[in-house]
């Protein structure tokens, strides 16, 4: 009995040694495809150059989601899509201005931005004494001085955060709840302190919340130089200009390719990034780089003939940055025609060097991806953590409990650039955009092959 025992499982432990060899072996066959003979680098580069900013309702974006839908077709989709949604139509309206009057008389131009999605000031401008605070509890003790101020949140990035999306969902509150927040008490606009810890001078935009219950009020975010300066200041009288404003909802589109299903066609395995960006940058590593690498896995895929045993999405999101619309589109549509999705994956967090995935679902789940880490960690993202998706599958995950995950590269770099004017073409490294892709189509290659 032992021997026989012995003997089976013997064969199991051959058998899966033969099964790692040889996922080991067509891993390596598109690392060497997208390391070789990848287009991710060139196609970002005619994204961001030739297109620019793709702020949803605007031509740019437009010009992407053709961009897109071809792209996705000369990189072997077997079937292409536009998925129709409508989107927010916010402009900027023209240059933020922001300028320091100080006792002396002296002034300062400061180098802001207004946060998407808020309303601007309109030509007279606005001009009130600063109220600096540092926090919401700080508001709150001094809100009996708030009427007639602007209100100036001066919460920094929280620098012992090893992982720099913690410092973001630390301070990001600020940015989306600030201005009501100051309104409720009576200021009449409100500067944020940029979402970010880098060097310079760049101010951060974003997205934006307003609460019904209190006025709207103009919103910017500010260098952090300047911000520093500003906090170092006493009685001191900002002006601002702004000329943001809504035009009514336009339509968008999800832009989606797909390879068919050998076995099971009516499964799906997502894969995607959002094609919208900010308009003050060329939005390089948000989104551009998850964009160019979603479309490089289907390039990979198909020139090395790899037939899938479910179907796979390539999505190109629309509206993540100031409404999340495609996202919630996407999800409605899978709701709609009874869709079955096994997983979902995003890239939203740069095109810099990889280094994991973070996964949500079942702890079980969780575990298997575990064990493909020995697959991963020559290419760099053997880092399999618990918690990770992202904005545009996140309503795919709450809705239909599609398991979710995301690629996590080094994150020390990305707040620099994030929703800054920095985010460009140039700020991507090559070689960092293509290992993305790279992990990306191992980790979607094994759960095709073995499911969750």
């Amino acid at each position: 009995m032992r021997r026989k025992l012995f003997l089976i499982g013997g064969l199991f432990l051959v058998s899966g040694l033969a099964a790692q060899t040889t996922d080991e072996a067509f891993i390596r066959k598109m690392a060497d495809e997208v390391l070789v003979n990848g287009k991710a680098y060139d196609n970002l580069r005619t994204l961001t150059k030739t297109i620019g900013g793709r702020l949803a309702g605007s031509p740019q974006m437009y010009k992407a989601e053709d961009w897109g839908y071809n792209l996705l077709q000369q990189s072997g989709s077997q079937h292409t899509f536009k998925q129709e949604c409508m989107v927010p139509h916010w402009v900027r309206g023209g240059k933020d201005q922001a300028t320091a009057l100080l006792p002396d008389h002296s002034k300062k131009e400061l180098d802001v931005l207004a946060l998407g999605n808020s309303l601007g000031t309109g030509e007279k401008g606005v001009s009130a004494p600063v109220l600096l605070v540092n926090s919401f509890e700080e508001l709150e003790q001094k809100k009996d001085q708030v009427k007639g101020r602007i209100v100036f949140y001066n919460y920094h990035f929280n620098p012992k955060f090893v992982r720099t999306f913690a410092a973001y969902a630390d301070a990001v509150k600020y940015r989306v709840m600030g201005a009501s927040a100051a309104a409720k008490y009576g200021a009449v606009a409100v500067i944020v302190r940029s979402m970010s810890h880098s060097t310079d001078n760049n101010p951060h935009t974003g997205a934006m919340r307003y609460d019904s219950a209190y006025k709207k009020i103009p919103a910017v975010a500010i260098g952090l130089k300047d911000a520093d300066w500003l906090a170092g200041q006493k009685n001191s009288t900002v002006t601002l200009k702004t000329m943001a404003h809504f035009l009514p909802d336009v339509k968008g589109h999800n832009i989606v390719g797909e390879l068919k299903g050998s076995q099971f066609p009516d499964e799906y395995i997502t894969i995607g990034g959002h094609l919208d960006s900010w308009d003050v940058n060329e939005g390089a590593q948000d989104d551009g780089a998850g964009i160019v690498q979603t479309i490089e896995v289907l390039r990979a895929l198909k020139a090395l003939g790899y037939q899938p045993k479910h179907t796979l999405r390539f999505v190109l999101f629309a509206n993540e940055e100031n409404g999340t619309r495609g996202g919630a589109a996407y999800a409605d549509a899978a709701i709609k025609n009874n869709e079955k999705h096994l997983f979902a994956l995003e890239t939203d967090a740069g095109g810099f060097t990889p280094r994991g995935f973070g996964f949500t679902g079942p702890e079980a789940q969780l575990k298997k991806l575990k064990s493909w880490a020995p697959l991963l960690e020559p290419y760099g993202a053997g880092e399999i953590s618990a918690g990770g998706g992202g904005s545009d599958i996140s309503a795919l995950h709450e809705k239909l409990k599609t398991p979710m995950s995301e690629l996590l590269p080094d994150s020390q770099r990305y707040f620099d650039l994030h929703h800054a004017r920095n985010d460009v073409f140039e700020a991507v490294n090559k070689r960092e955009l293509e290992l993305g892709a790279v992990n990306i189509a191992a980790l979607i290659y094994l759960i095709d092959q073995y499911g969750l």
